[in-house]
């Protein structure tokens, strides 16, 4: 039924395995394992610009959030004004939320997809979608000190033994991964968090899902780590450190922009407010005339009262 997730989740693992397998041992834990891991590079790449409106529309959201309280507070015995009240400032300002959750609804799929390719991989079985036979044995072979890359720590010592590993060797490999993973998460967490603005984690509704994301989100890593199979962990702390450099990257990105913006007239009420910074970097512009059409606007008190913005 979700072969249109399927078939491209085990072409790009395929490629990736093919690439690394031309390196490396196509049967190494390693040129798999690496094969995971880029699987996750390639849809993250994908998905760059996607994430880049996400943050963009995040951060409008939590500067427009006082004006959304008080539509809230103003319409909220009449949803369907309020609805359209929302809709209407949503689009003035060019923000959409839905629109910012986009990279995390589609890796949601990815993961079910993959999770559910890297069941197939069982021994004996003549394919598993694009893998053939040959490719289905590479996998169940391949491990990590070990550790075999589609089996799980919760699985009985008989499954186990059918692939060749035991217990205390998916826990030497797989504990250190759930661990990495959860911290991982959690610092991918903090990081966004600490972009909120003050006005945006003094909302109640915030604080509670910042507590979630900080603590309880990474718990998932260790609560059901044991229930994963051990390439879904390399996947899980792949995505993370790629969400991590990412967030530095656009962030740094954004803050370049805004800072090469402060000398820039500042829109208030639709009227350009000048900045000390715009008349020391332009003299001239002291002669010019105001942002409104037909006005020219009183620098007489620019004497008395210097950076008073009116």
């Amino acid at each position: 039924m979700l072969d249109f997730i399927y078939y491209p989740v085990s072409a790009i693992l395929w490629f990736w395995h093919k690439v690394f397998g031309f390196v490396l041992d196509p049967a190494s834990g390693y040129a798999w394992a690496l094969a995971v891991i880029f699987l996750v590079f390639t849809l993250r790449a994908l998905l760059f610009k996607p994430f880049v409106h996400q943050v963009r529309s995040m951060k409008k959201m939590q500067e427009f959030a006082p004006q959304i309280r008080a539509l809230q507070a103003k319409y909220g015995d009449d949803r369907q004004k309020l609805a359209a009240e929302m809709q209407k400032m949503q689009a003035e300002q060019g923000f959409n939320p839905i629109s910012g959750c986009l990279p995390m609804l589609v890796q949601v799929p990815v993961f079910i997809g993959l999770f559910h390719v890297l069941n197939g991989f069982k021994p004996g079985a003549p394919s598993n979608y694009i893998f053939n036979a040959d490719d289905v044995a590479s996998f169940v072979a391949a491990d990590l000190f070990g550790a075999k890359l589609s089996n799980t720590i919760s699985q009985t010592p008989e499954v186990l033994a059918t692939f060749g590993t035991d217990r205390v060797e998916m826990m030497l490999v797989g504990v250190p991964l759930m661990i990495a993973a959860a911290i991982a998460t959690h610092f991918t967490a903090r990081h966004s968090v600490q972009r909120q603005t003050a006005d945006a984690a003094a909302n109640p509704q915030t604080a509670i899902m910042n507590r979630m994301t900080l603590w309880i989100f990474p718990m998932f890593a260790i609560i059901g780590g044991p229930f994963l199979p051990l390439a879904i962990l390399i996947y899980w702390l792949a995505n993370n450190f790629w969400t991590l450099g990412q967030q530095r990257v656009v962030y740094r990105r954004i803050d370049h922009e805004e800072a090469a913006l402060t000398g820039a007239p500042v829109v208030v009420e639709s009227t350009a407010v000048e900045t000390e910074t715009t008349r020391a970097a332009d003299p001239a512009a002291k002669d010019q005339p105001g942002e409104i059409p037909g006005v020219i606007e009183d620098r007489s008190r620019d004497a008395d009262k210097p950076g008073e913005s009116r």
